[in-house]
């Protein structure tokens, strides 16, 4: 890296070390808040409280995960998160590879007006009152089905997958498989899928981070608590944490919910990141290549 500087003119290196200063003033940026979130979890509610806290833990503790999994609607909004965003991302895949599928294909019938439909959907649509009558009218309201289905293609992600097909599985392929007697979903299953690995793993990661971190819908749509996903109890935490001291009347309790409230708030937060965390780091190879050709008109 440094014989490479050394031959560089001098107009690049000062491109590149200006560049690099604030790459790397950027990256402090956006990491410190995620530092002092993660290390405010683990610090006391004085700590919090009276602002010790800057960069580490300031007298560890574990009382804000404790409060945050006393609440048994953690561990059910857990579980409906999870079922939400492995059946919602799993239906969001294979609704928006077949799409992409076959408008990538130029022997559809109809391609270009179908595709202006997918588009218009994009910058048109009723609103949240006729969304709310139709879901009703359906008869999916406060159901599962009302969070897994409206969704269940994004036309962005649609666009990026059809794209990825139209300029890196050759036509070729497709004329080779059916000299061989290959049918369409043979072909699609066994040969496109293989080869776009890289677009689908992004596809997927959008589609994980979108159901994990959902909010409104489950609000609008959801009135059985046993429906509720994370974020909505998440939210209901939130708010209990931040009752006005003032209006309790034991002390002890008060001086509690006081000292507990800040320490809560980001042990909650850490809480609903991890799983996106954990995801990540599987599907990151795949996600620049992904992104880079399936983000290229074709």
């Amino acid at each position: 890296m440094k014989h490479k500087f050394k031959n560089l003119s001098r107009e690049d290196k000062i491109f590149y070390s200006v560049t690099y200063v604030l790459m790397t003033i950027f990256f402090i940026v956006v990491l410190y808040p995620c530092i002092y979130v993660l290390s405010a979890s683990f610090s006391s509610g004085d700590a919090v409280q009276a602002g010790r806290v800057v960069l580490f833990p300031v007298d560890f503790s574990l009382d804000g995960y404790r409060t945050v999994f006393s609440y048994g609607q953690v561990w059910v909004g857990f579980r409906n998160s999870l079922f939400y965003t492995i059946m919602g991302t799993a239906i969001n895949i294979i609704m928006t590879v077949a799409a992409a599928y076959c408008l990538s294909r130029n022997d559809l019938p109809g391609r270009d007006a179908i595709m202006l439909i997918y588009t218009f959907t994009m910058f048109f649509s009723g609103g949240i009152i006729t969304s709310y009558i139709l879901i009703k009218k359906l008869h999916i309201l406060n159901t599962v089905w009302c969070i897994l289905i409206p969704g269940a293609i994004n036309v962005y992600n649609m666009i990026i997958c059809k794209t990825f097909f139209q300029n890196s599985i050759p036509g070729d392929l497709l004329d080779a498989s059916q000299i061989d007697g290959c049918s369409d979903i043979q072909y699609l299953i066994r040969i496109v899928l293989p080869l776009a690995k890289s677009a689908i793993a992004v596809q997927v990661l959008y589609y994980v981070v979108s159901h994990w971190n959902s909010y409104f819908s489950p609000m609008i749509y959801l009135t059985n608590q046993d429906l509720y996903p994370l974020t909505i109890f998440l939210k209901s935490i939130l708010v209990q944490s931040q009752i006005d001291p003032s209006t309790i009347m034991d002390p002890e309790l008060q001086d509690k919910i006081t000292r507990i409230a800040g320490v809560m708030k980001y042990a909650l937060i850490v809480v609903s990141t991890i799983p996106v965390l954990i995801i990540y780091p599987f599907i990151q190879k795949y996600f620049v290549k992904g992104v880079m050709i399936g983000s290229v008109k074709g």
